[in-house]
Formats: C-alpha cells, structure tokens, sequence
C-alpha cells in the first residue's frame, strides 16, 4: 500500500476503509460458550428467586393470602418470562446488535447511524441511550447489596439469633468482593460457569421436589390465573406488578453481554437451562406456598430441610457473589465504552487478562461503587426493603432499550411501519405497565436509583455538551491544516533530528501543541506525524485497516488511528503499525509526543449555564492525561497548554 496512491485523498482520512462486521464476534465450542454464558450473564436473574416471591406477597401489597393469589402471581411470573425475556430480548432485541454488540449504548451508536448529527432526532437519541446507561449505574449498586444480603438473610431461617449478623457479614463480602477487583477476574471467571450451572440445577431440583408434592399448581400457565387476580385485586394487584418484574431483573444481561458469547449460546443457554430451571423454582415455591402458606415469610430457603438450610445459604452466597460480579464488571465495561464514545472523561483503567480485552478494572468506579453500596446496605438494612428500589433502575432501561430498537427497525432495517407497530405497541405496554408499578415505589426506595440516574446524565452530557463546545470553538478559530503545512514547506523554520507526534483533535486543523511549540521553541522536527485517533459508532475495527495515512509533503504525515469503542488506543502500537504497513520507522528514543493540556476557564460566552461550565472545568481538569490513557511514555512527553474560555 503505497503513500503516493492517490486514493488516499483527504476522503479516505475521513473514515476506515472498510469495517469487518463479524470480524470479532465470538468464537469457540457452542457449549463451551453456552456454559461461560450461564455464569456471567444469568447470574443476576438466576439469583432473583431468593428475593422475588417473598416481596410479591409482601404484607406492604395490602393483598391476602390465598390459593388463588398464588396462581394468579405464578402466572404472572410464567408469562413474565414468556414475553419480556424470550420474546422481546432472546428473540428480538438481540437482533439489534452493532457489529455483534449488544447494551444500551451500542443501541444508541446503531440507531445514530442515519440520524443527521447534531440534528434534534440525534440528540433526543443520544439523551436517551445515555440516560438508559445512567440507570445502569443504579442497576450496579442495588444488585450486589439485595443479592448478597437476600443470601446472608437465610441464616434467620435457622436462627432469629442470627438477624444482628446478617448486616456485618454482608458488608464483609462486599468488602471483600470490591478489594479483590484488582486482580481481575480471569482466574475465578472459568468458575463462574460450573458454579452457576450447579446453582440452577439447584433450584430445579428443589422446584421439582415441591411440585411432585403439589402438581396442582402447574395449572398456573394458563394466563387466565393472571387475568382473574389482575380483576379481583385491581390496585393492589397493579402494585404486585411491581414485585413480579423482580423475576426480570438481569434480563438486560442478555443483551448488553451478547458480545462475549455471540447470540446463539445465550438463546441455548436460556431455553435449554436456565429458564426452565428458574420456572421450576418459582414453581415450586408457588407448591410449598399451596401445602405452607406460613412459609412465605422466606418461601426461598423453607423449600429445603433445615438440616441443609446453612449449606444453601452458602451457595446462595457463592452466587450472589458471581451475580454481583457480573454487574461490577459490566459498569466497567459500560465506563469504557462511554470514555472512548465521549460521555466520560478519560479516568485510570488496568487490564486485568493479557488474552481478554474486556478484563478490565477502572479503579475510581471500583471504589464509588463500594462506597455507595456499602451506604445502601447501612441505610436500607434489608432485601425487602432495598426491593422497592430495585425495579425502577431496569424497568426504566428496559423501556428505553425497546424505544431505540423501535428507531433500528424503522430508519436502519427499514422494516413494514405496521409490523413494528404491532411488535413494539405490544411490548410497550407490558414495558410501561411495570415501569408504572415501579413508580409507585418511588417514595419507599426508588427515588434512590432514580437520585443515581438523574446525577451521572447530568454529569455526562455536562462532559458532552462541554465538549461539542470546545470542538466548535477550536473548528472556529482554528488554522487550516493544508495552507499551513504548505507555507511551512515553502519557509520551513530550522529542522531537528527526531520525529515529533503530536496528538490532534481534528484533521482539518493545525493542532495548539504545534502553533506553541513554534512560537517558543522556533524549530520543526525533520519528521512530523499529526496523529488524530478517531473512536467510531462499531466495536472493532481489523488492524490492517486501523490506520489511513496522507503524505502532506516536507516529510509531514496526517494519519488517523480507527479503533472501535470496545477497543483500546495504543500509541506504540501505532507507531509499530506505521512501520509495518508504510515503512515510516520512528525511534522511540528519538520520538517526542506533543499533546496540549489547556485549561478551561468559565465565562459569560453563550454555551452551558455558568454553574455547568464551572463543572465542566472541574471535570476537564481531573480527567487522566492523554499520556496515560494513550499509553505514551511520560518520559518522551512534552505538553504545552493555554487557556480557553467557554
């Protein structure tokens, strides 16, 4: 591939030559694949029985015991399963993918793809996606507290002496479970699996138990048992809607984590395991309630004899913790992409697997997470009551999820307006009839996730907006990279041994680390390289079309580095491609790398309001420095900086 090919026009900087869409997705034995799927992507809902059917008949609901009541909420559950997760997730959304990817914020980057940018139909896009990943901080918090404190809960079952542990020995797990983070989770994670597939053989064999004692209770898959309790009990049923929707939680899992495992093993993993040994569970514990109705008090561990209730008690533990894991990595992971996607300043992030990119831990989240989590546990004392808090944060991603698929299917795959109509019309209901039940919870706890929300959108577009300004300020006042190189060939300055990189943010124009570096120092290197690193809408782009590279003349080179926004920039990497693939060698020795570091100063400019500038500075000022997110030597770094109102 030749620098003198005249494709390489300013066009082809502008955007990668060509995007493999199946490049990365996930390969490997099915089953294999299928097992490592059960134990990160269903932990989350396959620890939801230990808490669910206690909180639907909670006495709080105002709504009687009895065997009708039973079925009608089963039913619920049966059905629940049906349409929301095998229906609307396995077999729709996960259609939705970009380039194999799943998760909210992928959504977001699919459907932006033929929305004008900077039009209001992207914003409004980008509002939602981001306010759905907000949530999911929320999501992060709530579930390692209610699912290892619904575990440690079961030591009452032996003992009501036990009750004043449960708290310390929850907050020693958690402690315990954040601390060890930074090793990662390679060694533990081809565990999770075996664990987890034990785990739900677990709760099939004590579902099946149970309903051989009672099989009457199976009738509950006729959805008219939901009907006739939604009838009987009207508002109070509407309000045990809420506790169903507990059964769901994790349900985004499969979506968000189909990257890793790719679709097929997840929809085996669903309908082959995992959903038939949830709805024994649930089944079962609907059974016991039929034969106990005294055992609702925690329906979970009285399905077991007592003699085996500690030995549960610990594997609940074991999996809650695998639970908690799988959604302490995910805001990582989430992190990650809304850093290189422009959401979240650039902050510290270790890679914990030399084989697994998505291994990674992201200090700063680790710790806020662990202290917020801790509070949860102090403040809300126990899984009943961090109940109410729980069902908002998903519903409310699960409602936007179903909004920007809703934007896929008509701008992208273009498919029948009424088809879409009928396929979405149905899933909103069932999407806004629980999220409406969450809502009435907001005063007992769920004003909790939502303060989460609310606070890291408003912290995200805050780095947004302010970012759009500062792009906009720069393209305004900025020098045009073409006459510039060209009047540098015509009077070139006194040249130095040595490459000089320096990092741009836009291709068109002359980077500020240039203009002062001429200013003060006078001198131009005998080479230049203007490396712009570009993060695009997929999640991967092939190494041998990463880089696109133009010859501006006077040994000057405007290249641009594509990575995908699951993926990592590596400035040495860079530089070895550039020998590789265009014989440009530079030595590290005699390379410096140019970055500018300004400091945002807020004014009465029109842009945010002041008190956001103010924030908005704080946060530019606290970001990691490119060096270290880019993997630069500090030693062969020279930052010259300004300041900049907005």
């Amino acid at each position: 591939m030749s620098l003198s090919n005249p494709e390489y026009s300013e066009s082809k900087i502008l955007r990668p030559i060509n995007i493999h869409p199946h490049a990365h997705d996930a390969k490997g034995n099915l089953s294999r694949l299928t097992l490592a799927a059960i134990g990160v992507v269903f932990g989350d809902i396959g620890t939801s029985p230990l808490y669910a059917l206690k909180e639907c008949f909670s006495p709080e609901h105002g709504i009687p015991f009895s065997a009708e009541a039973v079925f009608g909420v089963i039913s619920m559950v049966f059905w629940a399963f049906l349409i929301v997760v095998s229906l609307k997730y396995v077999l729709f959304v996960m259609r939705a993918n970009n380039n194999g990817e799943g998760g909210i914020l992928a959504l977001m980057a699919l459907a932006l793809r033929t929305v004008p940018s900077g039009s209001k139909r992207a914003m409004i896009i980008i509002m939602l996606g981001v306010f759905g990943a907000c949530m999911f901080y929320g999501d992060a918090v709530i579930t390692p507290a209610i699912s290892v404190l619904s575990a440690v809960e079961g030591i009452e079952v032996v003992s009501k002496d036990f009750t004043k542990y449960v708290i310390p020995i929850t907050l020693v797990i958690l402690v315990a479970l954040f601390i060890l983070q930074r090793k990662g989770t390679s060694v533990v994670g081809t565990l999770f699996g075996p664990i987890m597939v034990l785990w739900f053989l677990m709760l099939a064999l004590m579902g099946g138990h149970n309903i051989l004692l009672n099989p009457q209770i199976l009738e509950a898959v006729n959805p008219m048992h939901a009907v006739r309790f939604l009838q009987l009990h009207s508002l109070h049923a509407f309000i045990v809607l809420g506790a169903v929707f507990l059964v769901l939680t994790g349900a985004e899992a499969l979506y968000a984590d189909m990257g890793h495992f790719g679709i097929k093993p997840i929809r085996y993993a669903w309908f082959f395991i995992t959903m038939p040994c949830l709805l024994l569970n649930y089944f079962g514990q609907g059974a016991m309630l039929l034969n106990n109705p005294s055992a609702i008090e925690n329906p979970f561990f009285l399905m077991v004899p007592e003699n085996f209730t500690l030995t549960l008690v610990v594997f609940a533990t074991l999996a809650t913790v695998i639970a908690s894991q799988a959604v302490i990595s995910g805001a990582y992971s989430m992190t990650s992409q809304a850093i290189l996607l422009g959401f979240v300043p650039r902050m510290h992030i270790t890679y914990t697997s030399d084989k697994e990119v998505g291994q990674i831990y992201v200090p700063l989240i680790n710790w806020f997470l662990l202290l917020v989590v801790i509070a949860v546990v102090i403040a809300f004392k126990s899984s009943a009551n961090l109940a109410a808090a729980y069902g908002i944060a998903v519903t409310t991603t699960m409602v936007i999820t179903t909004i920007l698929a809703a934007i896929v299917m008509s701008v992208v795959w273009k498919w029948n307006p009424l088809f879409i109509f009928l396929v979405i019309g149905a899933f909103l209901v069932v999407d806004f009839a629980f999220l409406a039940a969450n809502l009435l919870k907001v005063a007992e706890g769920g004003w909790f996730p939502l303060l989460i929300g609310a606070f890291s959108f408003l912290l995200l577009m805050t780095w947004y907006q302010g970012r759009m300004i500062l792009r906009k300020k720069a393209i305004a006042e900025g020098i045009p990279l073409e006459s510039f190189v060209a009047s540098l060939v015509a009077h070139p300055p006194h040249r130095v041994e040595g490459t000089a990189v320096f990092l741009t943010a836009h291709v068109d124009y002359v980077p500020v680390a240039m203009l002062h570096n001429l200013k003060h120092n006078r001198v131009l290197h005998e080479r230049v390289i203007f490396l712009k690193i570009s993060v695009w809408d997929v999640p991967y782009v092939e190494d041998a079309e990463r880089l696109t590279i133009k010859d501006m003349g006077g040994n000057m080179f405007l290249v641009r580095a594509m990575y995908g926004f699951k993926e990592t920039a590596d400035v040495i990497e860079i530089l070895n491609m550039l020998d590789v693939q265009f014989q440009i060698h530079c030595d590290l020795m005699d390379t410096s790398f140019f970055l500018a570091r300004d400091t945002v100063i807020p004014s009465d400019i029109p842009g945010m309001a002041i008190w956001r500038e103010k924030l908005f500075a704080w946060m530019y000022q606290n970001a990691a420095k490119p060096s270290d997110f880019f993997q630069i030597p500090t030693n062969r770094v020279v930052e010259l900086g300004a300041k900049i109102e907005i």
